[in-house]
């Protein structure tokens, strides 16, 4: 620990005073409200803990402003963090109020129409990658970004409390470094994405051992464990082994981190698994990492040899982009959305997984979700109004997994078709798919049409379907793309001696 941050101000207790003193300065200079982000790990623990034992010593009646703890559930987090997070929250809501204390938690969430599972089984988004990497700002930002948006708004500034360090990574000291350079008060560094906060990083210059060190030595002010944080870390690392004692009875913990279950962004959910190694007890999440490894492009393409990403699932997807058109990259068809069946398929996987889970998990988890009611129907909704699939084929594949009929009404009476008329219309359109979405679209939009809202604009929805089904099969799309723009290339190539004649 010889480059300890501790070492080099004075020792421990003077290192932790110092900062108390920095932070009740700050808090008491003005009424700018606070924003602390958390997500349940080592350093917004550590920060939260700073900011609450400096405000601590601060008299009662001069805690004037409300500081708001914002921790922002995807929906689709490691389920143990995810419950110890939620499980923090409320705990922290009540020792708040009994200490007396400004804290006031939030848990936020996406949007429905912002979650995973809606984009990827709803819309049919491919899953996330570093090309198309969409999670981040409907999972994530928004949320957060909401929050504190909503604060400024109010008070015109706000001070967001973050447990970022330099130590993190070289990409990211070096962006502390820059925004440091931009700051117009002590401490307190400009935020470029939020225009009228300020964040302010308490633990900036801490090394992994400092966090561990502070977290192992203070005890957790709102009555939470520490140790057993450690233990979660300890659990997700592949080998268990961490790189520093503390003292002799707990070891520290390495750079272990938790996020989203489903991210596809990297090749393996190394601390799921690891957990699942580590602990026979945690053996009822296996079911998530099939499904995450069911939704990994990577799985997909390799057997074919295909090392873009773009193009690894390409079968799984259809040859027209969202809004029915057919895009060419270096003369080849850019995939779109999952085609029906698939996203049908992840939906059924979905869903037995969480029944399966329901039956293996341990005690508090027996009503565990990974679809919200709130998000089947949207599903629903996506598919049966926006993608015009009227076989409304949902409610029969949940009662069909779970054993239960589905708990909502139809999405529209006068737009849905029973299964013995849309088997007479399969029939009609032979092989053709194409002719069987185009018809069936068609008769979504007439029957959508029946209201004044949706009569305005009928006309171009029709238009839209028959140039989405102009052509039958990928190849007479590709054959009619490269042909329109070997025509446009003709027309904007001047002809020899055509700038002579300009002149």
């Amino acid at each position: 620990m010889s480059d300890s941050v501790f070492k080099r101000n004075g020792g421990f207790d003077e290192c932790i005073g110092a900062l108390h003193d920095e932070i009740r300065a700050l808090y008491l200079a003005d009424d700018v409200p606070w924003i602390i982000g958390y997500s349940g790990g080592k350093d917004s623990t550590a920060i939260l803990q700073l900011i609450w034992g400096a405000v601590a010593g601060i008299p009662v009646e001069k805690r004037h402003k409300a500081i708001d703890v914002i921790s922002t559930d995807t929906l689709v987090e490691n389920p143990v963090v995810a419950s110890w997070v939620g499980h923090s929250l409320e705990v922290m809501r009540e020792q708040a109020a009994l200490q007396k204390m400004p804290f006031v938690p939030h848990r936020l969430t996406p949007a429905v129409g912002d979650t995973f599972w809606v984009n990827l089984i709803g819309k049919g988004y491919p899953a996330p990658r570093h090309k198309f990497r969409w999670c981040t700002e409907r999972l994530k930002i928004k949320p957060s970004n909401t929050f504190i948006t909503n604060k400024i708004k109010i008070s015109s500034e706000a001070v967001l409390v973050l447990g970022t360090r330099k130590a993190e990574s070289s990409r990211r000291h070096a962006n502390m470094v820059k925004l440091e350079a931009g700051r117009v008060r002590e401490r307190l560094s400009p935020n470029a994405s939020l225009p009228g906060s300020l964040v302010y990083t308490p633990i900036e210059d801490w090394s992994n051992d400092d966090v561990w060190m502070f977290l192992m030595q203070v005890p957790n002010p709102w009555g939470y464990s520490n140790r057993e944080l450690m233990g979660m870390y300890a659990g997700a690392t592949a080998d268990g082994e961490c790189p520093l004692v503390v003292d002799t009875s707990t070891p520290s913990c390495g750079d272990s981190r938790f996020g989203c279950w489903v991210c596809t962004l990297v090749e393996e959910d190394k601390s799921m698994s690891a957990m699942i190694r580590n602990d026979a007890e945690k053996e009822w999440m296996l079911p998530l990492l099939e499904i995450r490894n069911l939704i990994d492009f990577r799985k997909h393409g390799a057997a074919k040899g295909e090392g873009e990403e773009e193009r690894a699932d390409r079968d799984m997807r259809d040859y027209r982009r969202m809004n029915g058109s057919v895009q060419l990259f270096f003369d080849r068809v850019i995939p779109g959305p999952y085609l029906k069946k698939y996203r049908e398929m992840f939906l059924e996987r979905v869903l037995l997984a969480q029944e399966a889970i329901r039956k293996a998990a341990p005690p508090g988890l027996g009503n565990f979700e990974l679809l919200t009611l709130a998000e089947l129907k949207e599903i629903r909704r996506i598919w049966v109004i926006d993608k015009h699939e009227i076989e409304d084929t949902l409610p029969g594949i949940y009662q069909k997994c779970t054993g239960r009929v589905f708990p909502s009404k139809s999405v529209d009476d006068s737009i849905t078709i029973g299964s013995a008329e849309m088997s007479v219309l399969k029939d009609v359109c032979g092989e053709s798919d194409a002719d069987y979405e185009m018809t069936r679209a068609l008769v979504s939009m007439a029957a959508q049409g029946r209201t004044g809202q949706r009569r305005a604009k009928l006309h171009d929805d029709l238009t839209k379907c028959f140039k989405r089904y102009l052509h039958g099969t990928e190849d007479q799309a590709l054959t009619y793309v490269k042909s329109v723009e070997l025509e446009r290339s003709k027309i904007n190539t001047p002809k020899p001696g055509a700038e002579e004649g300009l002149k």
